[in-house]
């Protein structure tokens, strides 16, 4: 059962966001499509990889998965000049939208409370992959640069279809794969609002938030 005051933060938030005109499906559509048309680019332009090249898709995962924590801890979660909409969107509308005791969604319409927005994808693409690609290209090799686009977009790809998957049905077949199990429930202790601020920072893999111990375990104070 969904308490009264979820309810009414998902009732304002899909009054506020035109719910009614939006797609969920032609939303995640798009983000799927554009991730793999820039993936399915850069692989056609890989030739002959060196072994040492092949450590661009280790390193940048690490580094996609910090910048996932850091960016969760902090804009996402402290309000800051430049970055306030970030935190209203996460902090204020997302975990007002899905509580602990309601993380799942009703229908399609409220993927939109999951999904970045579609301007995120222009953002991300064209403020962070490209450039630092265009740099890696210039400064160490055509080969690195796809590999950091490629590795960097999927873990992008990666972030969205898993935090899509922890507020689907959890009866789902999909809620019920041994691994996803493990990654719903660290989110789902995240969305405790006691605890949203100080743990489980991760949304993807818990990697930064067992070395940085911000991994909460029921019991822990």
């Amino acid at each position: 059962m969904i308490s009264k005051t979820v309810q009414q933060a998902r009732e304002k938030f899909r009054k506020d966001h035109n719910i009614e005109k939006y797609s969920g499906v032609m939303h995640l559509s798009l983000t799927l499509g554009v991730s793999l048309v820039v993936v399915g680019l850069c692989v056609s332009m890989l030739n002959q990889i060196a072994p040492l090249e092949w450590l661009t898709v280790p390193i940048v995962f690490l580094y996609s998965n910090l910048s996932e924590y850091l960016g969760h801890k902090g804009p996402m979660h402290h309000k800051t000049k430049f970055l306030s909409l970030i935190y209203k969107r996460h902090a204020l509308e997302h975990h007002s939208f899905f509580t602990q005791d309601a993380t799942t969604i009703e229908s399609p319409k409220d993927f939109k409370a999951i999904l970045f927005p579609p301007v995120m994808l222009v953002f991300f693409f064209g403020c962070f992959a490209l450039p630092v690609g265009a740099a890696v290209y210039l400064l160490l090799s055509p080969n690195v640069a796809f590999l950091f686009v490629i590795t960097s977009v999927l873990y992008f790809l990666n972030y969205e279809l898993l935090h899509l998957a922890y507020h689907l049905d959890p009866d789902g077949w999909v809620a019920q794969l041994p691994f996803l199990k493990t990654l719903r429930h660290h989110h789902t202790l995240h969305h405790d609002q006691r605890l949203m601020s100080r743990y489980n920072f991760n949304i993807t893999y818990p990697i930064f938030d067992l070395l940085l111990g911000t991994s909460y375990k029921e019991g822990r104070s």
